[in-house]
């Protein structure tokens, strides 16, 4: 029972020594005649610099046709020509597809025989009146049935017209889903019409850019479809309503369908060096080629007689160059720029320390770059512990105001300088200005050969310290045993 108590008190004693050794073996200690300072602090440093930042946002969107159309006819019937090709370029006023109009074209030459007839009653109803033969009111009636026979012809002429479905702009048809001799209805979808001289970029932006997004304003568009190619388009317009399913807002842009340019790489040469840009797309079927290719040609309505049409089907449009290599429906990742800074001070993210909502950030510089401390501080200033001699950067507290973030980079509007050395990373190890601090490159240990000494030194003490603490408690716990 005595030796057991024996050992434990034994233990006890071994752990007591054993801790109190470790504790002694930490302590800092000073060469004879030296004073005791700080311990400097590793940290990593670098500088405020200078750089372009763009006040931008990404976004996704497609591509749409300035114009497009897809032609249906208007009354059933039958196709008896095809002015077209598939994928062929038109042009406006070209006829597309022309129905069976034999019908029509009878009732056009039946009205036209009515409108002779009536006009020469009232030609012959002037003449009497005029020798007072009738009375005013056959001439009156003559004019009546005169006019009667010519809103006759215009019906029947719109309705010959109604059976040729012609192309309302210039553009490019598609593949065409009807041949001829199939009987259509009306409404029935025939053959689409793009325009592709230029396209719409449509793109939607989170609403609180609502205030940034004007037109006029460019935006650069990448395409899938052409890696390592960058294209520019202009804002044309910002839809007023904000979807309240997303939250955002709907933008559209216009394109022009060119090949684009390469994209800049960081080193200043392209991307796409090398490699081609992308052909343009040649039609099979030119733009002057003649109308009704497919089929009998038939005379117009007005060549029969009808009068010109009061509302023109056809109106020429800007259309552009319509062998650009950009088709409608393609994925386009946008990049809208609202505004650009040549000179701005930038420095890391991490390099930012937030305290009582506020912006701080940790300033290296020499010892005798800090403000001169007050007389009701001197005492406290004596009362610090003194800096190593070989002390070359001290830290300083300094509070900042941020503009844009990009790219892992923060603008500094007020509080910096350029060239100012800030400490990007140990920032939470200095709680006061004046901190020394030792210099530490990533992957390369302290800068300075003395630091790293000192540095050497303190890990190998505490080294032994461990080790001769985890050697007391395997004794005691021997002893215990």
């Amino acid at each position: 029972m005595a030796s057991k108590k024996m050992y434990s008190v034994v233990a006890v004693v071994g752990i007591v020594g054993a801790s109190t050794l470790a504790w002694w073996l930490q302590m800092p200690k000073s060469d004879a005649g030296a004073p005791t300072g700080a311990r400097a602090v590793g940290v990593e440093i670098t500088q405020v610099k200078k750089q372009t930042l763009r006040d931008d946002a990404e976004a996704v969107g497609s591509l749409r046709s300035s114009q497009n159309v897809m032609l249906r006819p208007e009354v059933a019937g039958r196709v008896l020509s095809l002015g077209f090709a598939d994928g062929a370029r038109v042009r406006a006023g070209q006829v597309l597809v022309q129905m069976d109009d034999t019908l029509q074209r009878a009732e056009v030459q039946q009205s036209l025989a009515q409108m002779s007839i009536a006009r020469a009653n009232h030609k012959r109803n002037q003449e009497l009146v005029a020798q007072n033969f009738i009375a005013q009111r056959s001439l009156d009636e003559s004019a009546a049935a005169l006019q009667v026979a010519d809103a006759q012809l215009g019906l029947s002429c719109a309705r010959l017209d109604r059976m040729r479905l012609i192309a309302p702009f210039n553009g490019v048809v598609g593949i065409r889903s009807v041949n001829v001799g199939d009987y259509v209805k009306d409404g029935a979808d025939l053959i689409n019409l793009e325009n592709i001289g230029s396209l719409y970029v449509d793109y939607r932006l989170p609403e609180r850019y609502q205030i940034k997004v004007a037109p006029g304003q460019t935006i650069e568009v990448k395409l899938d479809a052409f890696s390592g190619r960058l294209f520019k388009a202009k804002v044309e317009a910002v839809d007023p309503l904000i979807d309240a399913n997303g939250r955002s807002i709907g933008v559209r842009a216009v394109l022009a369908n060119t090949a684009g340019e390469p994209v800049a790489a960081a080193g200043g040469k392209s991307q796409g060096q090398g490699a081609a840009a992308p052909a343009p797309a040649k039609s099979s079927v030119s733009e002057t080629s003649a109308p009704n290719n497919r089929g009998v040609a038939l005379p117009s309505p007005q060549s029969l007689g009808c009068p010109t049409n009061t509302f023109d089907r056809t109106r020429t449009s800007a259309g552009g160059d319509q062998h650009g290599p950009l088709r409608p429906g393609m994925f386009a990742r946008v990049t809208a720029v609202f505004a650009v800074k040549p000179n701005a001070l930038v420095v890391p993210e991490e390099a930012i320390v937030p305290q009582g909502g506020k912006q701080f950030v940790i300033k290296a510089v020499p010892p005798s770059d800090l403000p001169v401390p007050a007389a009701s501080s001197a005492s406290a200033a004596a009362s610090a512990p003194a800096l190593p001699p070989d002390t070359k950067l001290v830290s300083q507290r300094v509070e900042v105001r941020l503009g844009m973030r990009r790219g892992g980079q923060v603008e500094i509007t007020e509080g910096l300088a350029e060239g100012d050395t800030i400490v990007v990373a140990g920032q939470q190890r200095l709680q006061k200005d004046g901190s020394p601090l030792r210099v530490v490159e990533l992957g390369r240990g302290p800068a300075n050969p003395a630091s790293a000494a000192a540095s050497g030194a303190s890990g190998a003490t505490g080294t032994d310290a461990s080790v001769s603490a985890n050697s007391a408690s395997a004794a005691a716990s021997a002893a215990s045993r």
